[in-house]
């Protein structure tokens, strides 16, 4: 029997505990913060994406397709709430027909059920809808993302997985001839409780802190962590009958952000967003929240200014001016459906999504999974992460060495 320690506990870290334990490995989980899917499983949209977006053949292709099936069966066998409510991509203007189209010859590559339908059609499933053309998936949908991570915890400790929550590692040093050994501080009523972890394999699954771990590791990652927040809006509850599900812009393909987007939940509200600003802190959820650390950290990665010199102008401009107003927000939204105005949206939080950056300044567009001896990491696993989390906990599973 193999002891694997796992480090972080957000959606993918719990997937892999329970695939491992599944397959007969003595498994240690271990979560720096007090509670599971802290952050980018719990700060996102919640959508269970149906897979079109990705070049075919990629990972992210291949697993959101699968694991758009493989969540939503998991939550119909735990009583997790989720709803395929399908959505549509609607081009708003005559320039966004064609990448419309060259998206729909992508969900027919990948396998998704979508279609072009046209605006008649269109505001059949959603009236207050503005556009010229449209795509319905049939198969997106939206899901209770926590809810998931507590099923995932529970079944887990009850095959025999050890997960501790407060507990981090400081301290990771490969033995001779094998294995890993991992030192943590767990926060214990005010005191830090030391302790040594001895393992055969380490899985980093630590999202926001990947590359950090993988070098305490004695690992160089291919790509550095550089944080983008996304902040969302609500609907007023005045204003929820001017959405009934899921309307998304044409994406720009050279973004690996969907755009802003409305969303209806699982408990009737709406969501708008989200954004796309630099975060000045890898947890930083507000723009007062800063981290000298992770600023220094950035300004020191030549691939982050090769990134800025790219995208800074207009599209980073244009993100920070939509996040210090409302009446910008609300006028992106309105370009969906022309009803909604700045009065209908308040503030509802934020997420910030781990994105992998190459030194080159590109952005490393599936997800980026690197091996040591004793070591996997998984090093860039943003959305659709969360959508693919179980089929991407069988493929680090797979990975893991004997």
């Amino acid at each position: 029997m193999r002891r694997v320690v796992v480090i972080g506990g957000g959606i993918l870290g719990l997937a892999v505990a329970r695939e491992l334990t599944g397959r007969g490995d003595e498994v240690t989980l271990i979560e720096k913060e007090h509670r599971w899917a802290a952050h980018q499983t719990g700060n996102n949209s919640n959508v269970v994406h149906a897979g079109l977006y990705y070049k075919p053949g990629s990972h992210k292709a291949r697993m959101s397709v699968a694991g758009n099936r493989s969540i939503l069966a998991f939550a119909r066998e735990h009583g997790v709430p989720a709803e395929v409510c399908g959505k549509l991509v609607v081009a708003t203007q005559p320039s966004e027909r064609a990448p419309l189209h060259v998206l729909a010859e992508r969900a027919e590559a990948n396998g998704v059920p979508a279609r072009l339908i046209g605006p008649a059609e269109a505001r059949e499933y959603e009236p207050e809808v503005a556009c010229v053309e449209a795509l319905r998936v049939e198969t997106t949908g939206i899901i209770d993302f926590p809810a998931v991570c507590e099923t995932l915890a529970r079944l887990s400790t009850a095959a025999g997985a050890d997960l501790r929550l407060g507990t981090r590692a400081v301290a990771i040093r490969p033995r001779t001839g094998g294995g890993v050994d991992i030192a943590t501080e767990t926060a214990t009523d005010g005191a830090e409780v030391t302790d040594t972890l001895r393992a055969d394999v380490l899985v980093n699954c630590a999202g926001l802190h990947a590359d950090r771990v993988a070098e305490l590791s004695g690992v160089h990652p291919r790509a550095r962590i550089v944080p983008f927040r996304g902040e969302y809006y609500e609907l007023s509850p005045g204003a929820r009958h001017l959405v009934r599900g899921l309307i998304y812009p044409v994406p720009d393909p050279s973004l690996p952000f969907l755009g802003v987007h409305l969303t209806r939940m699982l408990d009737g509200s709406v969501h708008a967003g989200p954004n796309a600003v630099l975060a000045l802190r890898r947890e930083g959820y507000r723009w007062r929240d800063v981290s000298p650390r992770d600023v220094a950290d950035v300004a020191r990665f030549a691939g982050a200014w090769r990134l800025a010199r790219r995208y800074a102008f207009p599209v980073g401009f244009d993100e920070v001016r939509r996040s210090l107003s409302r009446k910008r927000f609300a006028r992106s939204l309105a370009g969906l459906v022309p009803a909604v105005r700045p009065d209908d949206i308040t503030r509802h939080g934020a997420g910030v999504r781990a994105q992998a950056v190459l030194p080159d300044g590109s952005l490393a567009d599936d997800f980026l999974i690197d091996r040591a001896p004793g070591q996997v990491h998984v090093l860039n696993a943003p959305s659709p992460a969360a959508t693919s989390a179980l089929e991407i906990a069988r493929h680090v599973a797979d990975a893991t060495p004997d």
